[in-house]
């Protein structure tokens, strides 16, 4: 694939009536938290709410009229999909999407909503992938691949353009990457217009494709991610190509930090993402040290995360702030005693959110009962101050913040 600059503003004319110019906000609470001036371009409010709508469409207008009639086909966890589905059908062409068997429920809905006919096949992106080609040479199906296209590339390098116009003084540029269109078509353009631009790669530890083979080591892939929109195993050859000349450095976290990372967005930002945009945060925390006193601009590349993940995702993150503790006690088995306990959180402030009283089970004993009291307070100070208070009441209890 050979990829230029004139690629890249080729597709941004084609696109530019049918996608929307997101923009590029500072993240005021997390810039001061970590010591940078972090701004996020929010792809994440794309018509399809991912950065993706912007390739697929550059991809189904650069086709001929008999390839339009044929059809068209993708392969996606969801983002593309929901991009080629968008724009096919407001194109008038009709499309097949295929998706592993996995993908979150909102994105094979949304998908569908918008116009697709949804195959599930495989438990990966590859399997899956095997089956679309399958499909495409039986039903003479035109392919529109989510990486691995020099003409899907270059519309998501017009994401660049974008920023750079906004905040021409961004010193680094943090993207996710997947099969490496995104990085690799930002980069090329980035670097074009800025060459002192640094661009940095997120990746998840879970599926670290593209750093492995940049750095010449085996990769690591196992479990299931959070960020599945960039859980990938065989990245684009021509991609990392360009990611190898053009990007200075692709970092990669845990499950536990980009689980994080998408919490702190919606709770000091007021933004949801979904766990491909938190790798890119998690990487810049990962970095915050380095990146002292730079402009840092961050590609939320997409809001499309499961409303179930995300209910769970939002609670163990109050969990981790301490504004959800939970006490465990080891109480007589008397009256009054939860009355008591719960007067004296009530009165330093905290509420009661979930009470668990037994005495059947035998890890206290006969004339004992454990009481689980869940609580909601300010943060874990607040907590420690409650325990003490019922410490100082001769209450003998644990919480999770031992």
């Amino acid at each position: 694939m050979t990829l230029t600059y004139d690629d890249v503003l080729t597709a941004r004319a084609a696109i530019a009536d049918a996608t929307l110019l997101t923009p590029t906000v500072p993240a005021t609470r997390l810039s001061l938290q970590l010591g940078i001036d972090l701004h996020l371009k929010l792809e994440n409010l794309q018509h399809t709410n991912a950065f993706k709508a912007r390739g697929a469409l550059a991809k189904l207008l650069s086709l001929t009229d008999e390839e339009r009639s044929a059809g068209v086909i993708a392969c996606s966890a969801g983002n593309h999909a929901q991009g080629v589905a968008y724009h096919a059908t407001r194109l008038g062409i009709t499309s097949v999407i295929v998706m592993p068997h996995g993908t979150p429920f909102n994105k094979i809905k949304r998908t569908q909503d918008f116009g697709a006919t949804v195959e599930l096949h495989g438990k990966t992106f590859e399997e899956a992938m095997e089956a679309t080609r399958e499909m495409m040479a039986r039903d003479g199906l035109v392919l529109i691949h989510p990486f691995d296209d020099p003409i899907v590339v270059a519309g998501q390098g017009t994401v660049a353009c974008e920023m750079l116009e906004q905040e021409p003084d961004l010193d680094v540029i943090v993207v996710p990457i997947g099969g490496g269109g995104l990085i690799a078509g930002i980069a090329t353009a980035a670097k074009a217009i800025k060459p002192e631009v640094q661009v940095i790669g997120a990746q998840a530890e879970l599926f670290d494709a593209v750093k492995s083979a940049i750095d010449g080591t085996a990769p690591h892939f196992k479990g299931a991610s959070l960020a599945e929109g960039i859980a990938v195993k065989a990245p684009s050859p021509a991609n990392v190509e360009v990611i190898r000349r053009r990007v200075d450095r692709i970092a990669s976290v845990t499950e536990e930090q980009i689980e994080a990372a998408v919490f702190d967005l919606l709770s000091h930002e007021k933004i949801v993402a979904e766990g491909a945009a938190g790798a890119g945060l998690a990487v810049v925390q990962k970095l915050a040290g380095e990146l002292q006193g730079k402009k840092v601009g961050l590609v939320v590349c997409g809001g499309n995360i499961d409303s179930r993940i995300l209910s769970t995702l939002i609670l163990r993150g109050l969990v981790r702030d301490g504004r959800i503790a939970r006490l465990t006690f080891e109480i007589d088995d008397t009256p009054g005693q939860l009355a008591v306990i719960s007067r004296m959180i009530g009165e330093a402030g905290a509420n009661v959110v979930e009470v668990i009283h037994q005495r059947m089970f035998q890890s206290v004993a006969l004339k004992q009962a454990e009481l689980e009291v869940v609580i909601e307070a300010r943060d874990k100070l607040h907590v420690q101050e409650i325990v003490a208070g019922l410490h100082a009441e001769g209450f003998s209890l644990t919480t999770d913040l031992d």
